[in-house]
């Protein structure tokens, strides 16, 4: 039985700014589309495999975490090639072990036709197993980040904040974050797009790294 159904053309490698391609999946809760979360902030993202040390680490945390990605107006939605009977009995393994619920669905693709379409698995793999692979989809349905990570190495829920958060601050604002920024830490604002906006400003030796405080009332 087909899984799921891509319904975009897409790239041979997904690139930021391209639209995420759309799929229509069974998931953990129910028939889900990447078309249903338009119109706020997605992080879909892969793992290798159920029942796995650093995955489940991965999804304890994540599930511990999942109000603060609802405070940022953020869904979760995970996707592996396991069934979704594996799905299931790992979600139950999960809060038995660890007395947490996993708040978010978790996606099959068993054909893997999600994970080819979105680069998560190439045809030259030696298994099935995905990268952990991680999408930052912004409410008009673009692609705006990109994690990857090998299987052994777990991902980081406050770095997947950290970037949510300061995607969500530039569109914002005419500012740019600096390295390792945070909410509440001064940001940047973008270089003088020309000559004579360069010039005619006063005399200023860091002129190509202005910063200001996070505050979106500040005068730029």
């Amino acid at each position: 039985m087909n899984d799921a159904m891509a319904t975009a053309q897409t790239p041979d490698i997904l690139q930021i700014g391209d639209p995420a391609p759309n799929f229509q999946a069974r998931s953990t809760m129910g028939t889900v589309s990447l078309s249903d979360f338009r119109g706020r902030w997605l992080i879909l993202f892969s793992h290798p495999a159920d029942f796995t040390p650093v995955c489940t680490s991965e999804f304890v945390a994540l599930s511990r975490a999942s109000e603060r990605f609802q405070a940022l107006g953020c869904k979760l939605l995970a996707v592996s090639v396991d069934s979704l009977y594996a799905h299931l009995g790992w979600i139950r393994a999960i809060r038995d072990a660890f007395d947490v619920t996993v708040a978010f669905p978790i996606v099959e693709d068993p054909s893997l036709i999600i994970g080819r379409a979105y680069g998560m698995i190439s045809d030259r793999s030696p298994d099935a197993a995905t990268m952990r692979s991680t999408y930052f989809i912004d409410p008009d349905g673009i692609i705006r980040a990109m994690i990857c990570y090998p299987a052994t190495v777990g991902r980081s829920v406050d770095e997947m904040l950290r970037v949510l958060a300061a995607l969500q601050r530039v569109d914002a604002d005419n500012v740019v974050t600096p390295e390792g920024w945070r909410p509440g830490d001064d940001v940047l604002l973008p270089p003088h797009a020309d000559q004579a906006a360069l010039l005619a400003g006063a005399a200023d030796p860091l002129w190509f790294h202005r910063s200001r405080p996070d505050r979106k009332d500040a005068s730029t």
